[in-house]
């Protein structure tokens, strides 16, 4: 499917890895509607990035751990640009905390703004992209998803759910001709890793990855397109971690 005059709606697509698949959507003909918590000087220059490729592209804002907001947005996006062919959920956010040790709130919250989200966007969007004919949706899990990691607990464990459920709408999906992928991304260099000190980037570099490098937003976004475009994937998780995963000691 390729995306020149297709419409792509991505939440958390002003900053980091959503910013980037928006802008890489955008060079390839797609519109956009980019949904953010709140439109500031950086969703603003993605925006402007965005148009000044010629192509369309509106803000919705919305909070995709509120129901209401995840639906409305879809709505926006068919109001605004005439139809819906391709959602990405990259909205999401870094959940610190052991089992033990996670507050309930912040267990709950995860699961509402990165799996919950999917089922209300879901549920909004498949009508709409099955009545193009095509269609893909494509949803942003963690290398955490995939080993699991200390002291994020609750953050592994949404990630991995999104995993197992790409697997199962790719599988429900399928006869309607929408495709639905993964991508589980390892250390990458956005404001995600800002909380690292530089003890913990040199480990990373020096002992985690054995790439030997942070990954960027762009090494994502274009397993993003891909996944997109491609007519013959689904069901997938493609992970981009510089080959964290594949290690056993």
């Amino acid at each position: 499917m390729k995306l020149a005059g297709k419409v792509c709606l991505i939440t958390g697509g002003t900053r980091g890895i959503g910013a980037a698949a928006a802008l890489d959507f955008a060079r390839r003909g797609a519109d956009l509607a980019l949904n953010g918590r709140y439109l500031d000087a950086e969703a603003e220059e993605v925006i402007k990035e965005v148009e000044a490729l010629g192509r369309k592209c509106v803000f919705i804002q919305g909070d995709m751990g509120k129901p209401e907001d995840a639906k409305r947005c879809v709505e926006e996006t068919v109001a605004a640009l005439g139809a819906l062919d391709v959602l990405v959920h990259s909205a999401g956010g870094a959940v610190p905390g052991s089992f033990v040790g996670v507050e309930e709130e912040a267990w709950y919250s995860a699961f509402d703004v990165h799996v919950h989200a999917v089922f209300h966007l879901g549920r909004a969007a498949i009508p709409h992209i099955k009545a193009r004919g095509e269609g893909a949706i494509i949803l942003i899990s963690s290398a955490a998803g995939v080993l699991g990691v200390l002291g994020a607990t609750a953050y592994a464990t949404v990630k991995g759910t999104l995993i197992h459920l790409t697997r199962v709408m790719a599988r429900e999906l399928a006869p309607d001709n929408i495709r639905v992928n993964c991508v589980a991304p390892g250390v990458i260099r956005t404001r995600f890793q800002d909380y690292l000190t530089p003890e913990q980037v040199k480990n990373n570099l020096e002992n985690r990855i054995p790439l030997r490098r942070e990954g960027t937003v762009d090494d994502v976004a274009e397993v993003i397109t891909l996944l997109t475009e491609n007519e013959f994937i689904t069901g997938e998780t493609i992970v981009i971690d510089g080959g964290i995963t594949s290690r056993i000691a």
